[in-house]
């Protein structure tokens, strides 16, 4: 692929030129609306609307984001237990286990098209749930009973949410109940090595104000020694009318996620992970007009997470239960949005800003070993950061094409300001095939750790500016062939200003390592997705993506690729069974000793025992890694063999 490289923005010039090339082509055809899209609603359901590319929901035919939505019954049909589980089935999405994949509740990092895990910015009911001190987002305090769907955007997301330049996973929950009759759901589980999954949820309408609720507990001995798991969940959404436009809501979550992280004999450590996690946010929506709407949110987040490394005792970190280290990161960061959606002939144009003050407590606690190479028994800092930002984007929709402008400036108290600009293009080809093409400015800003707070042997650089990225996908998902839908989607990403750890770059007279702005990345691929219409019941659906990296990423990695394999049954009436397969090549340095040229695959049978009207039970029964498959990174924790569990779901 070749592109152009002078200055930036002779980039979106001709992109604007291409973009208006396709219009007029677009144009030429002249076949109705519906009768185009007849095919490809068998995939995507002109009625369902997506919010995440502009903030304000829109048909997925308007988005000319490369954008996936999973939804809640696709999510039940995998029989999660965590989010990461979900999107590890996501062509473009690479998920790093901590504790292997298929180890109940592992730890995760996610990373989108070969970005870094700092790069994908993570949301729930509209609350950032990255860590302020790394950048990254754990995600196995989120409980999967509640999300209604999540909404992957791959590539930045600027223009629209800030600090977003490897892509945005927009989950959102289940609504309020509509009905004075409660409905709901418990689903328990059980498996090896006291493998346990309960929840139940209840919606209903009490009076003129709706609700949702749900309780949900997880535990497990662990599949493979040193990897327990055990994590308590609540939440709790409503919606009370205040007056015939106006809405407000208050949704509220706790989650306490323990687990073993493993054993590292190469480290002569054994870590564990206790964390906390508590949100809450507060909305007002009101029509002023019948074009002008207005909305405002406020959010509180609250995560605490403690590390603790003690020595395993093999003679190289101490005697055996000694503390190695503790590293405890207390965070909490309290906002507020507000927007103005107007709707008006062709266009839906959004004005929007977002404020936030976060402030991080860390404290490492270094064991007698850590203290012979020097350093301090405990360290404690407290950095904050302020941040703002207003937004502007429009969704013009003229007979077959959508064009989406967009815009956003952000500031930052640690590194600066930014402005994302966007634009975005959809053309509806024929009668079965949508074009999507965009180009955007995206920046991640640095984390606490790097910028302010500083680690073990590592400085704070408090000159850090923010990464940037100029980036550009095109793609094409169409029904041509008559019981087949297909996507292929091209990307590329030039990122500058990139983040690297610089060893030893510090002051003296210590000389730890300091984060620097170190030069440039690109990262270029395609993804290929595809899917049949179910025949006699059964249907197959395939994905695959590659990415190619210069230079190589924090892990070494030069190039990476995954294969997803689906195939499904589902008799309409009361069984469903799904095989799922999934491969990953990374292309780690050696020296991990990671292995993980092979597949997984996953086994679901879902069978409905009884039903009546809205009423229903289902045994369902998950064999998990069933050929005993190696994909793991460290040769210190390897990915858990074939285990089993079983359980029921009864939904009233």
């Amino acid at each position: 692929m070749n592109y152009v490289h002078s200055h930036p923005y002779k980039k979106v010039i001709l992109f604007l030129c291409l973009a208006l090339a396709m219009t007029s082509y677009c144009q030429a055809f002249a076949a109705p609306f519906e009768e185009e899209m007849e095919i490809l609603r068998l995939f995507y359901k002109e009625k369902d609307l997506v919010v995440s590319s502009t903030r304000y929901p829109k048909p997925i035919s308007q988005v000319a984001e490369n954008i996936t939505v999973i939804t809640a019954k696709e999510i039940e049909e995998m029989n999660a237990h965590t989010v990461a589980e979900v999107l590890n089935r996501i062509p473009g999405v690479f998920i790093n286990f901590g504790q292997g994949v298929g180890s109940f509740g592992s730890a995760s990092l996610i990373y989108i098209q070969g970005s870094e895990d700092r790069h994908v910015f993570v949301l729930v009911d509209g609350v950032a749930w990255n860590f302020l001190s790394s950048g990254a987002a754990e995600t196995n305090a989120i409980p999967v009973g509640i999300i209604e769907r999540i909404e992957m955007i791959k590539g930045p997301a600027s223009s629209a949410w800030g600090s977003s330049l490897g892509g945005v996973i927009n989950i959102i929950t289940k609504p309020a109940g509509a009905a004075a009759r409660p409905a709901g759901s418990v689903r328990a589980s059980y498996g090896e090595k006291n493998t346990q999954d309960y929840w139940a949820e209840v919606s209903g309408k009490a009076g003129s104000a709706g609700y949702y609720l749900y309780a949900g507990k997880q535990k497990s001995d662990g599949i493979l020694p040193s990897r327990d798991f055990a994590n308590d969940s609540l939440y709790a959404k409503f919606h009370v009318p205040l007056a015939k436009d106006v809405t407000a809501g208050l949704t509220l979550g706790y989650s306490a996620p323990k687990l073993g992280l493993g054993d590292f004999p190469s480290g002569d450590i054994t870590s564990r992970e206790n964390s906390r996690t508590f949100f809450a946010t507060a909305s007002l929506d009101a029509s002023l007009t019948e074009e002008l709407g207005l909305q405002v949110s406020f959010r509180r987040f609250q995560q605490k997470i403690d590390l603790l490394n003690n020595a395993l005792g093999l003679g190289t970190a101490g005697p055996p239960g000694a503390l190695f280290l503790d590293s405890i990161y207390d965070e909490e960061t309290t906002g507020g949005s507000a927007k103005f959606v107007l709707t008006r002939g062709a266009h839906t144009a959004v004005l929007g800003a977002d404020v936030d003050r976060g402030k991080l407590d860390q404290t490492i606690q270094a064991g007698p070993f850590l203290q012979t190479y020097g350093v301090p028994a405990t360290s404690a800092v407290h950095p904050d950061v302020d941040r703002w930002a207003v937004y502007a984007n429009d969704t013009i929709a003229i007979g077959r094409w959508t064009v989406t402008p967009g815009i956003r400036y952000d500031d930052n108290s640690v590194a600066g300001s930014f402005v994302s600009p966007s634009l975005g293009v959809t053309c509806r080809l024929d009668g079965v095939s949508i074009f999507r093409a965009s180009a955007a400015r995206g920046f991640t800003m640095p984390p606490l750790t790097a910028s302010s707070g500083g680690g073990l042997f590592l400085d704070p650089n408090p000159t850090l500016k923010p990464e940037q990225v100029w980036s550009y996908q095109a793609g094409v998902e169409s029904s041509a062939l008559r019981y087949l839908w297909a996507k292929v989607t091209l990307f590329r990403h030039d990122l500058d200003d990139a983040l690297k750890r610089a060893p030893s770059a510090g002051a003296a007279p210590v000389f730890n390592d300091l984060y620097v702005n170190a030069g440039s990345v690109r990262r270029q691929g395609v993804e290929v997705e595809a899917e049949t219409v179910p025949l006699y019941n059964l249907s197959l659906r395939a994905g695959f993506a590659y990415v190619d990296l210069d230079p190589a990423n924090d892990n070494g990695s030069t190039r990476m690729h995954t294969w997803n394999v689906g195939l499904r049954y589902d008799d309409k009436k009361s069984f469903r069974a799904q095989l799922f397969g999934h491969y990953v090549w990374w292309d780690f340095d050696p020296a991990l000793r990671g292995s993980y040229d092979d597949f997984i695959w996953d086994l679901n049978l879902s069978k409905k025992i009884w039903s009546r009207e809205k009423s229903a039970v289902e045994l369902f029964l998950s064999a998990h890694n069933i050929f005993n498959g190696a994909q793991y990174i460290l040769g210190d924790i390897k990915n858990p063999g074939r285990w089993v569990e079983a359980g029921t779901r009864i939904s009233f």
